[in-house]
């Protein structure tokens, strides 16, 4: 009986392919050599033909994390590995390992349809389940760094699979060890650990508002509802106006700052964040000083929140920087508080 390993199948390869379509800002984007990644089996080869040719390389998922410039030279990966499925259970928990591909609110989703509660204050993000590590995305409360048990990830560096434990991935506010690491790591499959026992997570203000009229307490599905509802009705889609979500993290300050920043701008919008720090929402920074609703050219800022920036036709990698340099120089000077762009700048 013959047992040798049958050779994966090797990646789609389109050359000058247009990304437009495979970023949610819809920036006009050119690859020279784009490769689909249908499974985790196919990077071995393709990455070491890639580091014998010298060729640079960059992975995307979803797009919905990214500025594209308008050009992207040697590789890029996109990333499609799909499938997801319960891989264990105890009395406590449920192990589900999902691929790197899978777009993440369906996700949210299916694990609610299979009574698996936790991830839902995360519905509505855009982009795939193996960008959400590396940015650790959080929404109302929750970071899905909480809820990851392992990673499966493609060393670029040694040429092999990795695998990382969660105390490993180094997860802090929207930060990671593959973050830390660009353009090293790629991620091909996240097992998530959820817990058994659920319990409802509603500290944020506006999620609260939405079941302070009722005596009951939410269900999830109720939760992940209320969570689309009020994500539809502050961001815009990207398949009607093109943009990243938040274009910016809510800064972390010392208590001091805060206080002497609360004496100067008392309407100033923060939360808690540890018990020396606070958050600030820099949306509420960004509103301030005026530029909510502003249009620059084929750019601009979200008329509903300041926090997104958007691209309403035309508009370039050069445009949005811009635009989020001025932003970042006037809430410096208003607050002396330093804004950082939360996408990727490839």
């Amino acid at each position: 009986m013959n047992s040798a390993k049958i050779a994966p199948k090797p990646a789609k390869l389109t050359s000058n392919m247009g990304l437009k379509h495979r970023n949610s800002f819809g920036l006009e984007s050119i690859a020279d050599f784009a490769y689909e990644i249908t499974s985790a089996d196919q990077l071995p080869v393709l990455m070491e033909g890639l580091s014998d040719k010298k060729l640079a390389w960059r992975a995307l998922g979803g797009g919905s994390n990214v500025i594209l410039p308008a050009a992207l030279p040697g590789a890029t990966l996109l990333i499609n590995i799909l499938g997801q499925e319960v891989i264990k259970l105890d009395e406590q928990n449920t192990w589900l390992a999902v691929g790197a591909g899978v777009n993440w609110h369906e996700l949210v989703a299916w694990t609610l349809e299979h009574h698996l509660p936790g991830l839902e204050n995360l519905a509505l993000i855009p982009g795939t389940v193996g960008a959400a590590p590396i940015q650790n995305i959080g929404a109302y409360g929750v970071e899905v760094g909480e809820y990851i048990d392992s990673i499966e990830a493609f060393d670029s560096m040694a040429n092999t699979f990795v695998a990382f434990p969660q105390e490993a991935c180094q997860f802090a506010y929207r930060d990671s060890y593959f973050k830390q690491n660009p353009n090293r790591f790629i991620v091909t499959k996240v097992v998530f650990k959820i817990p058994k026992v659920w319990q409802a997570r509603l500290q944020y203000a506006d999620l609260a508002k939405q079941f302070t009229e009722s005596n009951s307490s939410p269900s999830a599905k109720q939760i992940f509802d209320a969570v689309c509802a009020i994500r539809s009705k502050k961001l815009p889609d990207p398949k009607v106006i093109g943009n990243a979500g938040s274009f910016f993290q809510n800064p972390i300050v010392g208590n001091d700052q805060h206080d002497l920043l609360i004496k100067q701008f008392p309407g100033l919008v923060s939360y808690p964040d540890g018990p020396e720090k606070r958050k600030l929402a820099a949306g509420w920074l960004i509103d301030q000083c005026g530029f909510k609703g502003r249009r620059v050219g084929p750019v601009g800022v979200y008329e509903n929140q300041a926090l997104v920036l958007v691209n309403h036709g035309g508009g370039t990698s050069t445009d949005i920087l811009n635009l989020a340099k001025q932003i970042q120089d006037e809430v410096l000077k208003q607050f002396g508080v330093q804004l950082e762009i939360e996408p990727n700048i490839l």
